[in-house]
């Protein structure tokens, strides 16, 4: 019997992995926004499958993207409360005359 893709389950894996690298690399709330869109369309497709398990092929993706948007969430989370923390503390001047220092020691 052929079964049929779980729907969602891709899209969830994808937004998963896009959430890591943007809370890790760019912009830390774009990462925690993919993850949440991405665990509601995991949770989607798990309750797909659950409801009727023989028909659908794919639950690992759903799995995996439920995992990895979770992973997103917290790293977004944890990095934007770092940046708010920097603002409130007034640390931000100090990195920014930091960087500037080590830009002009290459140069």
């Amino acid at each position: 019997m052929y079964k049929e893709k779980l729907p969602h389950s891709q899209n969830a894996l994808i937004l998963g992995i896009l959430s890591i690298v943007t809370a890790c690399c760019c912009f830390n709330f774009v990462g925690v926004i993919l993850g949440i869109i991405g665990l509601s369309q995991a949770n989607k497709a798990i309750a797909i499958h659950e409801a009727d398990p023989d028909q659908y092929d794919g639950i690992n993706n759903a799995n995996t993207g439920r995992t990895t948007s979770i992973i997103g969430i917290v790293i977004g989370a944890l990095s934007l409360l770092w940046v708010v923390y920097i603002f409130s503390t007034g640390q931000w001047n100090v990195i920014i005359e930091q960087y500037q220092q080590i830009l002009d020691e290459q140069m």
